[in-house]
């Protein structure tokens, strides 16, 4: 968790953590968040499986066929929840998350009432085939859609493979056809993962501008 200085009132911001856990780059993430004028908190959702670096725990969460859906929105909700109850918030709430964590940034937002905003940043496994469904992950994402409850904001991109620029445009498509507030923003030059500063993928002029739209997109609905 970190909270901006002064006295507030601040709005929330829930960040969910990609596939490889709750690394360094999500507890830097979070304290710009707070940096930015955000209470933030970022929920370790790998915390049942055991002890280790985030590699480790990556690990034995991949070994076990990854977290369950249900299992991750219960702990965003449960952070949420925890957010709106701080005396230094202003009653707004946005959810955030890379990989993995913006497919769960996108069942959330389908799923928790009171979210206000929410942002998908380059989230794989929205758009599924009927094989890839399993016990864990019981339904895709995308045939949530008519159920989207906030504005979302989508950061993809061009050269990713999960999702796909295809995979994009038919999340898209969907949105649409339901009249859902949403603005996807693509990115030439880069693939996944392109906000990691700290790993290859990384690229510096596409994730400075993706994330002022972060900013921008907060900042004009989350405010009180």
């Amino acid at each position: 968790m970190a909270k901006p200085l002064g006295p507030g009132p601040f709005p929330g911001v829930v960040l969910i953590h990609h596939a490889p856990g709750w690394d360094e780059w999500y507890l830097e993430a979070t304290r710009r968040f707070a940096h930015h004028g955000y209470l933030a908190i970022a929920p370790n959702l790998y915390h049942r499986v055991g002890h280790g670096t985030p590699e480790d725990v990556g690990a034995m969460v991949r070994a076990a066929g990854g977290v369950p859906d249900a299992q991750v929105v219960g702990d965003i909700e449960g952070g949420l929840a925890w957010l709106r109850m701080q005396q230094v918030h202003n009653g707004k709430v946005g959810v955030i998350g890379t990989c993995s964590g913006g497919r769960h940034t996108y069942l959330v937002a389908c799923q928790s009432a009171g979210v206000d905003a929410a942002a998908d940043l380059w989230g794989g496994g929205v758009v599924m085939t009927p094989d890839q469904l399993n016990d864990n992950r019981p339904v895709a994402p995308i045939d949530m859609t008519a159920n989207l409850l906030c504005p979302l904001l989508g950061i993809f991109g061009n050269e990713d493979r999960s999702p796909t620029p295809e995979q994009v445009d038919e999340h898209e498509a969907a949105l649409k056809s339901h009249g859902k507030t949403y603005e996807f923003h693509r990115y030439d030059g880069a693939g996944h993962g392109f906000f990691y500063y700290d790993r290859a993928m990384y690229r510096q002029e596409q994730a400075v501008d993706g994330w002022s739209k972060v900013w921008d997109f907060f900042g004009r609905h989350l405010s009180a």
